[in-house]
């Protein structure tokens, strides 16, 4: 029975919840089915990058348009889609995006080209940014505020679990099947979301009735703000993804994008808090906790996404390991994630969230700390348990921020709100991704020139080292002088490989700094009260 019914046991018809008179947890299960196909894609392809080129004739640097063109439309759709939902129907629009997204995966798997698949991957990347939003706005609806920590700890199943699989999943599919499969397997999964979205979740009354009230008022579309926001988000999107590969802001490329979003932004937030029907709401930035709690979803999706492929990148480029096997190593952590994400669903219920925020954060941050400990001799179950110690602590933080977010708020401002704190979460990601990558090239540089400033003929261990591979060669019958060759040769891998190694070791460092200094924002600047408390 719905949390918003009468005594009576007929449904309440002011009720905004997404049940009607079913089991609620039921509804929460199903409208997380398409979310983990969603948030899988995000990170299921990037191991299938060079594939992709190779069966497409087009340059590792061309496929990357593959990932850029998703996210870019991804944040585009998402700032809206809250506007859209309440305009289009709640339940249509969500069936409308999963719908999108089935098919525009399959037409990836199936584009004869590069152009055709940046294409169709810019219209999964439509449907999959609005399918959140409404998912969340649902689950926030569907659930008293008490209960909602339970109801978005197995929602945060799907966000969580899925970027942590999506690697290994990716690379086995790529290994033993073909890169179209990482696509091909969104088919079945949308169609059964479909089948059971029109069957179990329902349209609330309440609603739909605002839903006709706004078009027979005269539907007053906002078209200055969608293309600056569109402009914004979707340019800098392109900025935080490019960047590192186009050399950042000595690149014209990127410098006219960056001042394309600039500008955009500059104009964009006057322009929404002077219009009636603004088509995003920013004044919801005027409620404290909805503001923090977007701040640390944005630095949460920093964390979750850029160590998620940071790992994968060290374990595939000091270690050698296969796309599979750096896959693995995140497995465990998802399995861990998963046993933890209901404790951190029932404390959420009873404990304030600023606390558990707090503890999640600290958690993290000492986690990254001891991943700078590693060394060129950590084997593959040091990496398996330090992310376990990791991504243990994630639920502590992604519950009660997405649950907190909606405090205080108006019930009809659930889908903008959803839709906020998914951009916040996206936008977090691609900063994080993009951070990582730029301090790994910059930071290996800067050993590198370190490590061969003081590799000097004159060095006793440097002479010693080179003898030894030398020698080595020599004795497995290599000539003499191609063998001196070759030992100079394996000295210059061994200061790449540690330069590198020591460049993750920066980022872990300063995501571990990141993490720490989040903790006490979420106790300084968060409400105190248990959502228990508040419920009742």
């Amino acid at each position: 029975m719905s949390p918003h019914q009468r005594s009576s046991g007929r449904p309440d018809p002011l009720s905004r919840s997404a049940a009607g008179d079913r089991n609620p947890w039921l509804v929460a299960v199903v409208i997380s089915i398409a979310t983990f196909m969603q948030v899988l894609d995000t990170s299921i392809a990037n191991v299938a990058l060079q594939y992709i080129a190779g069966s497409m004739a087009a340059s590792v640097d061309e496929s990357t348009w593959v990932l850029t063109s998703y996210l870019v439309a991804s944040a585009v759709i998402l700032p809206i889609s809250g506007w859209l939902s309440g305009v289009v129907g709640r339940k249509r629009f969500y069936m409308g995006c999963v719908a999108v997204f089935t098919v525009s995966s399959v037409l990836c798997a199936l584009a004869p080209n590069l152009q055709m698949l940046i294409f169709f991957r810019v219209l999964q990347g439509v449907g999959g940014g609005g399918m959140a939003p409404s998912e969340q706005a649902m689950l926030a609806d569907t659930f008293p505020e008490d209960k909602r920590p339970l109801a978005f700890a197995l929602y945060g199943v799907a966000v969580l679990v899925a970027p942590t699989i999506g690697p290994t999943l990716g690379g086995w599919l790529t290994d033993n099947l073909s890169w179209h499969w990482i696509f091909f397997i969104n088919g079945p999964i949308g169609v059964v979301s479909l089948v059971l979205v029109s069957w179990l979740v329902t349209e609330p009354e309440v609603l739909e009735q605002e839903r006709k009230q706004r078009i027979a008022r005269g539907l007053h579309v906002d078209w200055i703000g969608f293309v600056l926001v569109a402009l914004f988000l979707g340019c800098l999107e392109i900025v935080l993804d490019k960047g590192q590969e186009e050399d950042w802001f000595s690149s014209e490329f990127i410098r006219f994008f960056a001042m394309v979003s600039f500008v955009s932004l500059l104009l964009f937030i006057p322009w929404e808090l002077t219009r009636k029907e603004p088509i995003v709401d920013l004044k919801l930035y005027g409620y404290r906790a909805f503001a923090t709690a977007s701040v640390m979803m944005l630095t949460i999706g920093a964390i979750l996404f850029g160590t998620t492929q940071l790992v994968p990148q060290l374990l595939q480029g000091v270690y050698q390991y296969s796309a599979t096997l750096s896959g693995l190593a995140l497995m465990p952590g998802g399995f861990a994630m998963l046993m933890v994400m209901p404790v951190a669903g029932m404390l959420g219920a009873r404990v304030p969230l600023k606390y558990l925020i707090a503890f999640g954060m600290i958690t993290v941050g000492v986690a990254m700390l001891y991943m700078t400990s590693l060394s060129g001799a950590a084997d593959f179950s040091f990496y398996a348990w330090a992310r376990v110690f990791q991504t243990v602590a994630l639920p502590f933080v992604f519950v009660p921020i997405t649950s907190a977010s909606y405090s205080g708020l108006p019930p009809e401002k659930t889908g903008e709100a959803s839709s906020l704190i998914n951009v916040a979460r996206n936008l977090g990601g691609s900063i994080g991704i993009s951070m990582s990558t730029t301090i790994v090239a910059r930071s290996m540089q800067a050993h590198q020139n370190y490590l061969v400033d003081h590799l000097v003929p004159s060095s006793l261990g440097y002479q010693s080292e080179i003898a030894h591979a030398a020698n080595s060669l020599t004795a497995l019958g290599v000539p003499a002088a191609q063998a001196a060759m070759a030992a100079y040769a394996y000295i210059n891998q061994v200061v790449q490989q540690q330069a590198m190694l020591l460049a993750y070791i920066d980022v872990f460092r300063y995501v571990a700094v990141l993490a720490l200094v989040m903790a006490p924002v979420a106790l300084l600047l968060l409400p105190s009260r248990s959502p228990r408390a508040i419920g009742h």
